[in-house]
């Protein structure tokens, strides 16, 4: 089989600093055919097909926007994705990457059009949506991966078979922070990270807690989420900070810290950290993460990025551009082997198929995605499904000036206030 198509949905910031650059790479490597990417309007295509960084790392790559670049940007076209999607090959892939709150009719318009689908985190913001995600795709056997990057940090998959191994001990106590720039507040995130819509902890903490079990396997059994508001450039309201506590199974204590304002002079472009406590057999066992700092420390003649910051801790693991063998740059890190995971995954179900009766066809791709779920390195509907049931209590909890919610498992899994 030759290479497939992609379309992305949302050209937003993932998009430019993440997504669009590793579906490029994608295609030189042959598995990405022809990129299309979708947006509201054309103003963030426009930055797109403008970027210096871009055109520098991905000399002669393009991609096809919709709506074109000429449209003018006042024009808006929140159904166009629509368009874009039934237009594809089946089978190919889709790649979502909208606001939270817009995921869930995306990911099924694509999975209607028996399209494969990776999707930025959190996949939908309510557990029985995800269930029903989960099921329409395996009966269909279309593959659906959530971009869940920091699984594919090797620190993190040390921590997995470490904990594996009991190198540990028990879980007891944990706490976790990621703070996003300030400069986030003046982005388009002024437009769509409203109070009633998501907060810190939903867009970013759900990170930290998918972390912590995809480190130890336990399940989160309570949430209780506070937030502080604040006003974006634009007046709207937003939760600008939001501090979690989650309980787990075993009775451990994970407090997860978030927020839109890292200050944008300051070194390195956030603040994002974990450290987890174990009890042993009279010792005691820690993991201790320090995400934003990966002992590299550059000082530039003038401040470079958004912040515009001189000094700088530079992390070479999430996401870099870099020199190579070949034309232009290539981008490193485990964002890039994340988004690389799932799109060569629906590559690989593709092949493993490719001229095989229909019959057989589907019951290959059932066990194929199986294999995946079980494995739980890629994020799926199935083996990420908590985050769900967090994100669900975690709005709740919040909106609810911090009250506690349950969270129940069993043949029917749910969230209440307690």
């Amino acid at each position: 089989m030759g290479n497939f198509d992609v379309a992305v949905i949302g050209g937003g910031m993932i998009t430019y600093d993440l997504i669009l650059p590793s579906l490029y790479h994608l295609q030189r490597t042959g598995i990405v055919g022809n990129i299309k990417v979708c947006a509201l309007n054309s103003a963030p295509l426009k930055e797109l097909k403008s970027s210096k960084e871009i055109r520098e790392a991905f000399p002669g790559q393009d991609f096809i926007a919709y709506p074109p670049v000429t449209e003018p940007e006042e024009n808006k076209f929140p159904e166009l994705y629509k368009e874009v999607i039934s237009g594809m090959k089946q089978r190919q892939i889709v790649v979502v990457a909208m606001p939270d709150q817009l995921h869930y009719p995306v990911v099924m318009e694509a999975l209607k059009n028996n399209q494969h689908v990776l999707c930025v985190k959190p996949l939908v913001l309510k557990y029985e949506q995800a269930a029903e995600i989960e099921k329409i795709a395996y009966e269909k056997g279309l593959f659906v991966g959530v971009e869940y990057h920091k699984r594919f940090d090797r620190r993190s998959l040390m921590a997995k078979r470490s904990f594996e191994l009991g190198q540990f001990g028990k879980f007891v106590m944990g706490e976790a922070k990621l703070i996003e720039p300030y400069y986030y507040r003046s982005s388009n995130f002024q437009n769509w990270f409203t109070c009633d819509k998501t907060d810190p902890f939903v867009y970013i903490g759900c990170h930290y807690v998918d972390l912590v079990y995809f480190i130890t396997g336990l399940k989160p059994v309570e949430v209780s989420v506070s937030g502080v508001k604040g006003k974006f450039p634009n007046g709207n309201n937003a939760y600008m900070w939001a501090h979690g506590r989650v309980r787990f199974e075993n009775d451990a204590l994970l407090s997860v810290i978030d927020g839109l304002g890292y200050p944008d002079q300051a070194a390195g472009s956030n603040d994002q950290s974990l450290q987890m406590f174990f009890e042993g057999d009279g010792k005691t066992g820690m993991i201790k993460h320090n995400d934003q700092f990966r002992g590299v420390e550059h000082s530039y003649l003038e401040g470079i990025g958004c912040g515009g910051s001189h000094f700088n801790y530079v992390s070479p693991d999430f996401y870099k551009l870099v020199p190579w063998e070949g034309k232009g740059y290539k981008p490193i890190g485990y964002g890039y082997e994340s988004v690389a995971a799932s799109v060569t995954m629906a590559y690989h179900i593709e092949n493993e198929v490719n001229e095989m009766p229909e019959n057989e066809s589907l019951a290959k791709r059932r066990a194929i995605i199986k294999e995946v779920d079980e494995k739980g390195i890629i994020a799926t509907p199935a083996n990420s499904y908590i985050n769900e049931l967090v994100v669900e209590a975690a709005r709740i909890s919040i909106l609810s000036d911090g009250l506690p919610v349950s969270i129940e498992y069993g043949c029917n899994p749910h969230v209440s206030l307690r």
